[in-house]
């Protein structure tokens, strides 16, 4: 048996913080940081719920708590309600292309205004361009930018990494001045887009957390299948709910 074939070694994180919910804490389950992950091996880990971080690969592995749910958009099947198709028309001037990941000064700045925005004064909040390139430009696996500009202007930068069955949504950032455009929504729908184009099957937009403001809007693109961890499979979003 060779080396991709074998199983890789996960490891469970020390309780930490939970990112998404302030009063609790959180566990994951990490991937062993020396195994070579393949695409092979990457679209297994996103098919059984694992999120890649940078060259961190990982699962909640909560005991007190299941909110964190793996999600992904079946792309034949999507259709735009008329919010997301009203973001399309508002949209539909810009300029959208796609490129190879690099580290850009355009993009970095971009992001520190997002996150100054966003995340003023937490982890995310932080000008060292390392980290940047960590966390969204250094990839092992093969990750696209999608640029969104209005006459030039870059307004939006989404990330993106390919597998053989779907693209994967790492992370979408945007200039905060332009948040009534909705263009959170508008990376959004370009990727299923993208997905559709290249004959994929699914988007993985990551966890879907009811409880998390920035996490739930998810839900609102359907249909929508959830991973259900206990029985390893993948189900409709609102199956046993009643």
């Amino acid at each position: 048996m060779t080396r991709e074939l074998q199983f890789p070694t996960l490891y469970q994180t020390a309780p930490h913080p939970c990112p998404y919910i302030h009063e609790k804490t959180a566990v994951n389950l990490i991937l062993d940081p020396h195994f070579p992950v393949t695409i092979g091996l990457y679209q297994r880990l996103l098919q059984h719920g694992f999120r890649r971080n940078g060259a961190l690969y990982y699962r909640p592995f909560c005991n007190e708590c299941s909110a964190c749910v793996s999600v992904r958009v079946p792309v034949r099947k999507f259709r735009p309600n008329r919010s997301q198709r009203r973001t399309q028309r508002r949209n539909e001037h810009l300029e959208v292309s796609f490129s190879k990941a690099e580290y850009s000064h355009e993009h970095f700045e971009l992001y520190l205004r997002y996150q100054s925005s966003r995340h003023r004064g937490d982890s995310m909040d932080d000008p060292d361009p390392d980290k940047y390139r960590r966390f969204l430009v250094d990839s092992a696996v093969d990750t696209s930018f999608i640029e969104i500009r209005e006459v030039g202007q870059l307004l939006a930068l989404a990330i993106v990494d390919s597998v053989d069955n779907g693209l994967s949504a790492i992370y979408t950032f945007y200039d905060p001045d332009k948040s009534p455009q909705s263009l959170g929504t508008f990376a959004i729908l370009k990727e299923i887009e993208m997905a559709r184009i290249l004959g994929l099957d699914y988007l993985y937009l990551g966890y879907w957390i009811a409880d998390s403001p920035k996490m739930s809007y998810k839900s609102r693109f359907r249909p929508l299948e959830r991973f259900n961890t206990f029985s390893g499979r993948w189900e409709d979003f609102n199956h046993g709910v009643s």
